[in-house]
């Protein structure tokens, strides 16, 4: 599967920042910025870049807010091409807390956005590649996007943005590979002047055969984290997908032993990965927050109930 122009992104800190309100330990990114740059990945995604006027710097972490002089903490003598990347959501960043380019430790944003707020989405993406950002759209939640709406969207992103990239991202992890084949090629037919690319949830232990699939019809940017961390069920691991990509600039070792030293470890302290009530979540097309809430309940393993209160159905 060696492809040239696919590149790897990955979220670790920034996706599994939802499990822990973004209160990484610098010597944790540290080692996780280190452990990519060794194995050749192309960039990693270090957080949000959120507003101090909407979120509590007491309540959250650092890499909620992503201050430059923090991330450049986390990068100081390390040597690596391995490029840093933020995010930001509509409606919850001062566009004005975002340096140019030239004077930023950071070199990609990527704009998260549900498809009612593709305007809003194409007005920031526009503003960061200005300043001289690499820049991406990703489209959350899209197994929930109405088709002519997810269409209009795609060539408003075509004809308005600047964007590099526009990604599918499939936040409930509801995915199937012929729906994910579907969207891919649909996105291919309509962004003509930009890479598509993929963004997978792991509820229903899909997201890397989804990514394959994502690869196989010509998404070159592939989103991915270290041992699958991320909220709830997580996301595609990296591991995976160094193993089937055969490019020789990537090392695997280094990330095998992030995950031995760092991971095994942090598995104690916090759960991720499939587990039956993400499944459930993931079947049905539904966020996993009601699954986040149930497995910090008493009635963690209470599946069957949990089920029939997603669906609506009491046994009789």
């Amino acid at each position: 599967m060696f492809r040239e122009k696919i590149k790897v992104l990955d979220c670790t800190i920034r996706d599994g920042g939802l499990i822990n309100n973004h209160d990484f330990g610098m010597p944790f990114v540290r080692e996780v910025y280190k452990a990519l740059s060794q194995a050749g990945v192309d960039y990693m995604e270090i957080g949000y870049k959120n507003s101090k006027r909407l979120f509590s710097t007491k309540e959250y972490g650092k890499w909620k807010f992503c201050d430059d002089e923090d991330i450049k903490r986390v990068i100081d003598g390390i040597e690596s091409k391995t490029k840093l990347s933020i995010m930001v959501d509509v409606d919850r960043v001062d566009i004005e807390d975002v340096p140019e380019r030239r004077n930023s430790p950071i070199t990609m944003i990527r704009v998260a956005s549900y498809v009612k707020d593709i305007d809003k989405a194409i007005y920031l993406v526009n503003h960061f590649s200005d300043k001289g950002y690499e820049t991406t759209v990703n489209i959350m939640a899209i197994s929930r996007a109405l088709d002519n709406e997810l269409t209009e969207a795609l060539e408003q992103l075509e004809k308005e943005s600047k964007a590099d990239v526009i990604y599918i991202v499939d936040s409930f992890g509801a995915l199937y590979q012929e729906t994910t084949e579907f969207l891919i090629k649909k996105a291919k037919s309509i962004i003509k002047s930009k890479e598509i690319g993929i963004h997978a949830h792991n509820n229903q232990q899909l997201a890397f055969g989804n990514t394959i699939e994502a690869i196989i019809h010509n998404a070159n940017y592939i989103d991915a984290t270290v041992y699958g961390l991320g909220r709830a069920a997580g996301n595609c691991p990296l591991e995976l997908v160094l193993g089937f990509l055969k490019n020789p600039k990537f090392d695997i070792r280094p990330v095998l032993d992030l995950i031995s030293k760092e991971f095994i470890p942090l598995r104690e302290k916090i759960e991720w990965g499939y587990i039956i009530p993400y499944a459930i979540t993931g079947i049905l097309d539904e966020h996993p927050r009601a699954a986040m809430a149930l497995r910090e309940s008493a009635e963690k393993e209470n599946y069957r109930e949990f089920y029939e209160s997603l669906v609506g159905e009491v046994e009789e």
